[in-house]
């Protein structure tokens, strides 16, 4: 019983996660309004974990909620995401230091795995693989850090800049620059080597934000 009661407990959590990752990765148009039921029905759970996440979306600024009407998917503007990076600049260069700090060998190992993932999808030109795979790596970085305030806010932001970076009309001339931050970042790591990691990390933020404006 108690781990089914966890298992619960975790659901609204769950459903705000993926929801705002389908958000913002484009599945639901910007000013399109979130029905409840069509939530309910496409997610398969009941209303109760819906309003919770719906509550701490709008929180998060992804949609607004109006009275007697319902809850609609906001559009993201250029100074949102300007926003974005400017927090990702700031706080990326902490949390990579205290992930140094904090990093186990299996976490090392993984991000190797994900990194040379990273190597085969960039031959491959697989935009969407790479996205994921972009994201999973980041996020390994973030949960390293064992802080979950830093964990959720990053983990955040990657989420709302890596749809913007990872369109086909930008094509995928950019795709080695990027594995070289990766591998920067990732060799850094590495040698625990906390300056260097924190430097390469703002560097791979910069130009992101860059090859997202193409």
């Amino acid at each position: 019983m108690i781990g089914q009661g966890s298992k619960l407990n975790t659901l609204p959590q769950d459903l705000f996660i993926r929801l705002r990752n389908d958000i913002l990765q484009g599945k639901f148009v910007a000013g399109s309004k979130l029905s409840e039921q069509q939530i309910c029905d496409e997610y398969m759970v009941s209303r109760t974990p819906v309003r919770e996440a719906f509550q701490k979306l709008e929180l998060e600024g992804v949609i607004e909620i109006i009275p007697n009407r319902g809850a609609f998917v906001l559009k993201q503007t250029k100074q949102d995401i300007d926003d974005v990076y400017e927090i990702m600049k700031a706080l990326e260069s902490v949390a990579i230091r205290l992930a140094i700090e904090r990093i186990d060998d299996e976490t090392i190992k993984r991000l190797q795995e994900l990194y040379e993932l990273m190597e085969f999808y960039t031959v491959k030109a697989d935009l969407e693989k790479l996205r994921s795979v972009n994201e999973e790596f980041h996020n390994t970085i973030y949960e390293a850090t064992n802080n979950p305030m830093i964990m959720q806010t990053l983990s955040s932001c990657q989420t709302r800049v890596r749809n913007n970076q990872y369109r086909k009309e930008h094509g995928t001339d950019f795709l080695e620059e990027e594995l070289a931050e990766h591998e920067a970042i990732f060799m850094a790591i590495v040698a625990k080597d906390r300056e260097t990691a924190a430097a390469a990390a703002v560097r791979h933020i910069r130009n992101g934000k860059k090859r997202a404006s193409i």
